[in-house]
């Protein structure tokens, strides 16, 4: 789920792909309950990679071609990490590092890794 560009008016009139985002944003920071007791200033580094189930249009030939490999249509990636920050930390700003990818798999979800100052790298 990519972030949408947010209007003044989402604030009382809210569209579909907001009220998609927000759901989105709340199903990340309920998968993980520890996230508030994380600071982002202690965060080394943050990957995460995105697994998106292929079209149902699809031939099974072409599904089962496309399980593992890189996933390059939309939503952008710059997006998906965009609307991850933006759920997990009120200042993401001080996330500097990590590693981004989409990838085909047969169940869509998001696998999100955090290293922190305590642990090291």
């Amino acid at each position: 789920m990519g972030a949408p560009r947010m209007t003044q008016a989402d604030k009382w009139k809210q569209r579909d792909c907001v009220v998609r985002y927000r759901a989105f944003k709340d199903a990340i920071r309920a998968a993980c309950p520890e996230w508030p007791s994380i600071e982002a200033s202690s965060v080394e580094s943050l990957s995460w990679t995105a697994y998106f189930e292929p079209p149902a249009s699809w031939s099974k030939k072409k599904r089962a071609a496309a399980i593992g490999t890189l996933h390059r249509a939309k939503p952008d990636r710059d997006n998906i990490d965009k609307a991850v920050l933006d759920a997990l930390f009120d200042d993401d700003a001080a996330i500097a590092d990590g590693r981004i990818q989409k990838r085909w798999a047969e169940e869509s979800r998001i696998e999100i890794v955090i290293l922190t100052a305590a642990e090291g790298c």
